[in-house]
C-alpha cells in the first residue's frame, strides 16, 4: 500500500512521546514492503525545542539512528502546503491528533471530493476526556473511523457523535529499538532511573511522593531524564539526591536503562482519573528492555499487562519504597520481573503488533490486504 501519516512530528521525540510509536510503526510498515510518507510542519514545537536543546547534531543523531527517516519525512510550510498533490495516490491516509483542526478538516474535504483511500484520524491525548471542547473542532465526518489509544477514548469518539467508527489501537514498544543490552564494560550501574517529563504539573505531587521520597528514604544513587522540570523541579531532584541529566533522545533509553538497576512508571492525573486502561507508552519500552518497573496506582482496566508478575504495584509513597527495596535486594525477584516483562511485550505488545491490528482494519475498510506467513502484510 501506499501509506501517507500526517503527524506533529516524526523527527522529534523532545516532548512529543508519539513520535516513539510511529517511527516504530513507519518501519515496520517499511520492513512489509509499504510505501509510506510522513509529513510534518517544518515549525513544529517539538522539532523547535529539539534544535533549540541540541541543534543540528540532535537532529543528525536521530537520522543516524533511524537511517530510514530521510526517505520517509517530508517537512511542509502550514501557508503554502498541497495537500492535494500529498494525498494523491495513497491507499490509507492516517492523521494524528495533533495536526491542525484545518488540516483535518482538508484532508476530510478531499475524501469527500472523491479521494478513494481509507481515511483514519488517530488519538494518543488525553483531551478527548480532559478537555473534549478542544477535540470537538475537528470535522471527522469524512473519515473512515478513529484509531484511539484506549477503550475509554474510543468510547468517548463515539458517544460524543465524533465518529461513527472507531477501533482501539494501543501504543506499544519498538523492539528493533528497545531491547535488552548489557551495561558498557566498566559502567557506573546506578540504582534508579525515571524518564519522563515534567510537563504542566499533572503529577508534581505523585513524583514527590512515588519518585523522589522513596529515592531520599532509601539513599539511592539515580538519575532522572526529562524536559520541562522547573526549578524548584530540579532542586527537589537534586535534594533527593539524584541526578537531573536533562533531555534524552529516546533510542538512548535503552543504554540508559542498561546502567540502572530498576525504574518507575508515574502516571500523569488525568490518565489515572479518567483513562483507565491507558498506561502511556513508558511502560512498554521500560518492560522491552529488561528492567524491573514498579508503578505507581493505574487501573489496568483492559488487561495489558499481570500487575504483581510484569512489574510491581505501589499504592503509596511507603509501598513504593518497600518495592524498590526489595527489588534492589533480591536478585530472583529482579529477574523474575525482567523475564515476565520481557515475555508479555514480546508476546502481545511490539510494533509488530499493532501493524497487524492497522492492517486487519484496513481489510475491513475494503483495501486490499494480504496475508503472509500468519501476520498481516
Amino acid at each position: 500500500m501506499r501509506i501517507a501519516i500526517f503527524c506533529h512530528s516524526l523527527l522529534s521525540d523532545w516532548n512529543h512521546g508519539n513520535a516513539h510509536f510511529l517511527r516504530g510503526i513507519v518501519a515496520e510498515l517499511l520492513d512489509r514492503g509499504h510505501e509510506v510518507t510522513a509529513y510534518e510542519p517544518q515549525d513544529g514545537w517539538s522539532r523547535r525545542n529539539l534544535l533549540r536543546d541540541g541543534g543540528s547534531a540532535a537532529i543528525d543523531e536521530v537520522h543516524a539512528a533511524f537511517p530510514w527517516i530521510e526517505g520517509v519525512m517530508r517537512t511542509y510550510d502550514r501557508a503554502s502546503f498541497d495537500v492535494d498533490a500529498a494525498l494523491d495516490g495513497c491507499d490509507l491516509v492516517i492523521v494524528h491528533e495533533w495536526s491542525e483542526p484545518a488540516l483535518v478538516a482538508r484532508i476530510g474535504a478531499c475524501r469527500a471530493a472523491g479521494a478513494r483511500f481509507a481515511l483514519l484520524f488517530h488519538d494518543t491525548h488525553h483531551r478527548a476526556a480532559s478537555v473534549p471542547q478542544q477535540m470537538a473542532r475537528y470535522d471527522l465526518r469524512h473519515y473512515d473511523g478513529v484509531l484511539a489509544f484506549g477503550e475509554v477514548i474510543r468510547s468517548i469518539y463515539l458517544e460524543q457523535g465524533w465518529t461513527q467508527r472507531a477501533w482501539t489501537w494501543h501504543e506499544a514498544a519498538d523492539t528493533r529499538v528497545f531491547r535488552p543490552l548489557a551495561p558498557a564494560a566498566g559502567a557506573d550501574r546506578r540504582d534508579l532511573v525515571w524518564i519522563g517529563n515534567w510537563g504542566d504539573d499533572e503529577r508534581g505531587g505523585e513524583l514527590r511522593e512515588f519518585l523522589l521520597a522513596p529515592a531520599r528514604r532509601l539513599r539511592l544513587r539515580g538519575t532522572i531524564h526529562g524536559v520541562r522540570y522547573p526549578r524548584r523541579a530540579r532542586w527537589s531532584i537534586a535534594l533527593a539526591g539524584l541526578r537531573y541529566r536533562g533531555w534524552l533522545a529516546n533510542h538512548r533509553a535503552p543504554e540508559v536503562f542498561a546502567r540502572h538497576r530498576v525504574t518507575v512508571h508515574v502516571p500523569r492525573r488525568p490518565y489515572v482519573a479518567k483513562l483507565p486502561g491507558i498506561p502511556t507508552i513508558r511502560p512498554f519500552e521500560a518492560l522491552a528492555c529488561g528492567i524491573p518497573l514498579v508503578s505507581a496506582p493505574w487501573e489496568d482496566a483492559e488487561g495489558l499487562f499481570r500487575p504483581g508478575r510484569d512489574f510491581l504495584v505501589a499504592r503509596d509513597g511507603t509501598q513504593m519504597r518497600q518495592q524498590l527495596r526489595a527489588i534492589l535486594h533480591d536478585r530472583d525477584l529482579a529477574a523474575s520481573l525482567r523475564a515476565s516483562g520481557l515475555e508479555t511485550i514480546r508476546a502481545r505488545h511490539t510494533c509488530a503488533h499493532r501493524v497487524d491490528e492497522l492492517l486487519a482494519i484496513c481489510g475491513s475498510l475494503g483495501l486490499a490486504v494480504a496475508t503472509t506467513g500468519g501476520a498481516v502484510a
